[in-house]
């Protein structure tokens, strides 16, 4: 019988990552290491999450994919089998390289996968911006030819975030993190990224890393100006819960909700649910099965659980993921 599951997490070091995920949620990160990126729920053979929690505790996501993958993805649709969604908390303690995902038509012949993904800011220091879509006027020969002398930077459509925003990014959408910030990052199932730029930064061995300037050329959408942070749709409250609609996509949907007192919300399954706490905490019930979040944690509801009983404390706030 399957149950509301928890996973180990799966710890990304990047040359541009820090130590926020050990200072903000208590992650048990290896030490000397600039760690970027934390994959919470992740079914990709190279990083595939365990069970930490109930009698399935030690098995993996691709396992529970392979044996149950029906009852856990309900009349959501598996990618090739594998849980379409991959979720991670990002800390960017430096900017990350100005890069773009293929989009669906192309990924193919470039031999990636596309990624269409959306961040929500749990942290943000003051003047902290992003990198997102293309200024007015940028062409697609202004763009190439700015990536040969150092200044492509100067293209990108740059937007001031804080605590509390979201941004949505298509794939062939131009971008990057700036620096100072944590997310939480909810996206389609891939791990292709070209990069355009990197600051000519070096790596602990001199290295610089590589560039895919012919590959991001193809994948950028020149049409793509200066896009905004998401606007909140049709926001719900009713006994002190309020529901945002982030994202509604055709690949998944993406609700925060925020809480001024305890509250208990139920829901009625037809795919999965992944909730991540943002702040505070959260008991997910079904039956006598019970899990405990705080703060960093994740969960995957499997379809089958058919309703589920979520108690947040007061002034939580949670993501609420699911895909399509």
């Amino acid at each position: 019988m399957l149950y509301p599951l928890m996973f180990e997490p799966i710890f990304q070091p990047r040359i541009w990552g820090g130590r926020s995920l050990e200072t903000l949620y208590g992650k048990a990160l290896p030490a000397d290491v600039p760690i970027g990126e934390s994959w919470e729920i992740s079914d990709r053979g190279d990083a595939t999450s365990i069970i930490s929690n109930g009698n399935l505790a030690g098995k993996s996501l691709r396992w529970l994919m392979e044996e149950h993958g029906s009852k856990v993805m309900g009349k959501a649709k598996a990618l090739n089998g594998r849980f379409p969604l991959l979720i991670k908390i990002l800390d960017a303690r430096e900017k990350l390289s100005l890069q773009v995902h293929p989009p669906a038509h192309l990924a193919a012949a470039l031999k990636g996968e596309p990624k269409t993904e959306m961040w929500y800011f749990t942290q943000a220091e003051p003047k902290a911006e992003i990198f997102a879509g293309l200024k007015s006027g940028v062409t697609e020969s202004m763009f190439a030819a700015k990536t040969h002398d150092g200044t492509v930077a100067e293209c990108f459509h740059r937007i001031p975030v804080r605590q509390g925003d979201a941004m949505f990014l298509p794939s062939g959408r131009v971008h990057a993190l700036g620096q100072g910030m944590v997310i939480f990052e909810i996206q389609q199932n891939s791990d292709t990224t070209y990069r355009v730029f990197d600051w000519n930064r070096t790596d602990n061995q001199g290295m610089r890393r590589d560039l895919h300037i012919e590959q991001s050329l193809r994948c950028i959408d020149f049409d793509d100006v200066e896009p905004s942070l998401i606007e909140v749709i049709s926001p719900l409250e009713a006994q002190g819960v309020r529901v945002c609609s982030l994202v509604d996509h055709e690949l998944f949907h993406v609700d925060l909700v925020e809480t001024q007192g305890t509250s208990t919300l139920q829901y009625s399954l037809e795919s999965p649910m992944v909730v991540g706490v943002v702040q505070g905490g959260a008991l997910i019930q079904h039956g006598s099965e019970q899990i405990n979040l705080s703060a960093g944690n994740f969960a995957l509801i499997p379809a089958n659980l058919a309703r589920i009983e979520i108690c947040a404390t007061a002034q939580a706030r949670l993501l609420l993921a699911s895909p399509n």
